[in-house]
């Protein structure tokens, strides 16, 4: 059964919110100098700061792509997991953007459960050169898709 045209365009309004939300974070995070690896590790509020801004773009990807499986009408993901291979499945993305996302989604857990095993050096690596890239990929991806 097809989603009604007003559900279709209630969808479509909610992921353009999530997508402006996602950019104000990312231009929030790049107007924030990201320090370099030793003064991130010495210093609190910058280290929450950035894992933070890690964070939230993270659970905005994971809030787009719910919110596109909703919108094609994609089979339920069993997790959020799960959430990004039905994208790849369905060509929305590429097996391996999938895996990146998957990986930041990871870490996006590890932050915030703050496990006892997590490197500092990983999360920052993940923080200075991987999230921004990242996320204006999957923005572009996902304004291809809609």
């Amino acid at each position: 059964m097809s989603i009604d045209k007003k559900r279709a365009n209630e969808l479509t309004a909610r992921i353009d919110e999530k997508m402006a939300e996602l950019e104000k974070y990312l231009t929030e995070f790049q107007n924030m100098e990201i320090p370099e690896i030793e003064e991130y590790r010495a210093d609190f509020e910058k280290k929450a700061a950035c894992e933070r801004y890690f964070e939230k773009i993270v659970e905005s990807i994971i809030a787009i792509t719910f919110l596109i499986i909703r919108l094609k009408e994609f089979n339920s993901p069993e997790s959020e997991e799960h959430a990004f291979s039905i994208l790849s499945k369905n060509q929305i993305i590429s097996e391996e953007f999938a895996k990146k996302l998957k990986d930041a989604k990871d870490m996006r857990n590890r932050i915030i459960h703050n496990y006892i095993t997590i490197d500092d050096s990983i999360v920052y690596h993940a923080i200075a050169e991987e999230i921004i890239k990242d996320a204006e990929n999957f923005l572009e991806v996902i304004k291809k898709a809609i």
